[in-house]
């Protein structure tokens, strides 16, 4: 079974070319092996210096601002030390997701090393984050195996109490999403990041989870220690702002990435699913001045489809990769200086993508036009 889409943006022409753009689900004429073909050798490989050189720049820019922040303590740089500080802490983020991905270096014990300590100092547990993320990859655009950011099927959406839809359908409660899925996932899913026996990893996998969950163990030691030496309301500024300014980074690039297109993109079950439809699924964004600071994370797709290649040649691999993919690469749309044209595709999808039905092997976001107003309903 089926789920229809209704067709959007059709061509004139009856090629394939233009099947595939007015219908996302088409499978395309082309395999994974073509887009492997058309990258330059040299994207694949990794600069374990150049890695260094990009975590050597984001500690020190984030020590700087630190140095600054404990300097002036002041009404006036507050404001202004929070969002760089938190944009910081993002980009940290992106580094250790190398590390996790092993794009970072060739040495697995450098990518542990550095992911650990990047991770860890955000208040991630990497280990615990990096076999989640691993699967999230192996299973990009599957209803049920996905991990992140996966659709609720409408079983499942319709079991939800009125708070917790109107929590995850409400902005701005979805972009501090991120803690709470670190502790226990998604509804209708179970376990955490941080239990080595959660049903996320595998028994050969529970040391290296456990390793990371003592490592963000110290991590909050460290700033609970903080708290009490220097003070919570500085602490506070200091690091808790960034934090949360962090998880709504996060939040906002993540979904974004599988969310918000202006065309619907669907999900799949069953036999329509494969690694290559799935990773299609995926969006590239344009951040604008974030890009270099946030290590183009929003250079999505190629990196989905090929997560071993190191962000610094993501552009390049993504211009070869062009002529392979045709249509079925939907070019971003140019940002500004800062990326604040994403804010219309995050409220328009935030308000119709809820739930995807229970059944049908190619399905789309539905909209559950009660929402909100069941929402008002009970609260009052």
């Amino acid at each position: 079974m089926v789920q229809a889409q209704p067709l959007q943006h059709v061509g004139n022409g009856a090629g394939k070319e233009d099947q595939a753009y007015s219908d996302p689900s088409a499978p395309p004429p082309f395999k994974i092996a073509n887009i492997r073909a058309a990258i330059p050798k040299h994207c694949w490989e990794k600069n374990t210096l150049r890695s260094l050189s990009y975590v050597l720049r984001d500690v020190l820019v984030v020590t700087a601002l630190v140095a600054a922040a404990i300097g002036f303590n002041s009404w006036f740089f507050w404001p202004l030390y929070w969002p760089a500080q938190g944009t910081m802490f993002w980009a940290l983020f992106g580094l250790g997701h190398d590390c996790g991905h092993g794009s970072f270096s060739n040495s697995p014990l450098l990518n542990s090393i550095v992911g650990h300590i990047l991770h860890s100092s955000i208040l991630v547990p990497y280990h615990g984050w990096r076999i989640s993320h691993r699967t999230h990859h192996q299973n990009h655009g599957h209803v049920e195996k996905d991990e992140s950011w996966v659709p609720l099927t409408e079983k499942v959406y319709k079991n939800l109490d009125n708070m917790t839809r109107m929590m995850r359908f409400t902005l701005p409660f979805p972009i501090f999403a991120y803690p709470f899925y670190l502790w226990s996932r998604s509804p209708g899913k179970e376990g955490s990041h941080f239990n080595p026996y959660s049903n996320l990893f595998s028994p050969g996998e529970r040391r290296d989870v456990l390793t990371s969950t003592l490592c963000w163990g110290i991590m909050l030691s460290v700033l609970l220690y903080l708290s009490l030496t220097m003070g919570p309301l500085f602490m506070l500024k200091l690091y808790g702002v960034p934090y949360l300014i962090f998880v709504m980074w996060l939040d906002f690039v993540t979904y974004l990435h599988h969310h918000g297109y202006k065309q619907k993109l669907p999900w799949y079950r069953g036999q329509e699913w494969s690694y290559l439809r799935g990773g299609l699924t995926t969006v590239d964004r344009d951040y604008g001045w974030i890009n270099n600071i946030h290590h183009d994370i929003g250079t999505h797709v190629i990196h989905h489809l090929f997560p071993q290649i190191p962000h610094y040649h993501l552009i390049e691999a993504t211009k070869a990769a062009k002529a392979v993919l045709g249509k079925y690469y939907r070019e971003p749309q140019k940002s500004g200086p800062l990326p604040l044209h994403l804010i219309k595709y995050l409220l328009h999808s935030i308000s119709q993508d809820h739930f995807v039905s229970d059944s049908g092997d190619i399905v789309y976001y539905q909209t559950d036009s009660q929402l909100h107003k069941d929402s008002w309903t009970q609260s009052n």
